[in-house]
């Protein structure tokens, strides 16, 4: 069965509206409009209320496109703030997050990873060790290493951008966390490395863009890398008491891509896979990923 996840009770986001090819959403106190190619349909809002509503508009540059990510500058009211903080709470989790306007319309978190970060935190709880190794691979701003550090594990959190992992540091921090191992590296060295090291962790998260550089120029393609990846993460990857999420972000792969690969891969006892989605002010569900998530 294919599920369809989305954030729950998540009191400081909401996707107010989308359509056209953008998205108007609000982190916190601040509503921010960005582009959103999955949203094919029309809006519900004029675009003059979009205008009105939003603190920043995101405007595209033409001829910048050498990845995935969509470079531009923010048309800012004045009323908009550069940086600011939202929190996210789960059970007993409280994570905080630094968010901040950047040249790529990203701000600093997924809101759909939400749905995964309580499963972290629920497998983690229930696996059977004391302080279970966790590795977060393309770590980003470090959502998911936050949940399994609430959750108790042993992180190594892994990103090619010596900012972002700073970034990372800056959120961890203000959840009252500490003690995750922070690694500038590009993601495949880093794993083949581990697994000459015989290195075993109980969980691995990967969420992999389609286009990446590693901090030495390396260059990652998804569909030309992603395989040898994970028969490198299956050899560090604990045979019980583990899990595995692999989420998927490029338009045009489906779960099933996912279910194939891992399945194939690291042969799970149990796995679930689905999409990702938040849903607008007029209950339209705009689509965000894809992932599996399997355990032993």
């Amino acid at each position: 069965m294919i599920l369809l996840e989305t954030p729950q009770n998540w009191t400081d986001y909401e996707l107010i509206d989308s359509g056209e090819g953008e998205k108007l959403e609000r982190f916190g106190n601040q509503i921010l409009a960005r582009p959103e190619p999955q949203a094919l349909w029309h809006k519900s809002l004029s675009q003059q209320e979009w205008e009105r509503l939003a603190h920043a508009y995101f405007i595209k540059k033409k001829g910048n496109r050498d990845s995935d990510n969509e470079w531009g500058e923010w048309k800012k009211k004045r009323s908009c703030q550069e940086q600011w903080i939202i929190g996210y709470q789960y059970k007993q989790m409280h994570l905080k997050f630094r968010l901040g306007l950047t040249s790529f319309k990203h701000v600093g978190i997924f809101p759909e990873q939400a749905a995964n970060w309580n499963y972290i935190y629920d497998t983690i709880m229930q696996l059977e060790i004391n302080s279970p190794s966790v590795l977060n691979l393309f770590a980003y701003t470090g959502g998911a290493s936050l949940a399994a550090r609430a959750a108790g594990a042993a992180v190594t959190h892994v990103d090619s951008v010596k900012q972002t992992v700073s970034w990372s540091r800056e959120n961890m921090e203000l959840s009252n966390l500490n003690n995750i191992r922070w690694i500038v590296d590009d993601v495949v060295k880093f794993v083949a490395r581990e697994v000459r090291r015989k290195r075993i962790y109980n969980g691995i998260i990967l969420d992999p863009p389609a286009y990446g550089r590693g901090p030495n120029g390396e260059k990652w393609i998804l569909e030309n890398n992603l395989i040898e990846l994970l028969e490198n993460c299956n050899k560090i990857l604990d045979k019980k008491n583990s899990f595995i999420i692999l989420n998927l972000y490029s338009m045009g792969y489906s779960p099933i891509v996912a279910e194939n690969l891992i399945v194939s891969i690291f042969s799970p006892k149990k796995y679930e896979m689905g999409e990702l989605y938040v849903s607008d002010k007029s209950s339209r569900k705009l689509p965000l990923g894809v992932f599996i998530r399997s355990s032993q």
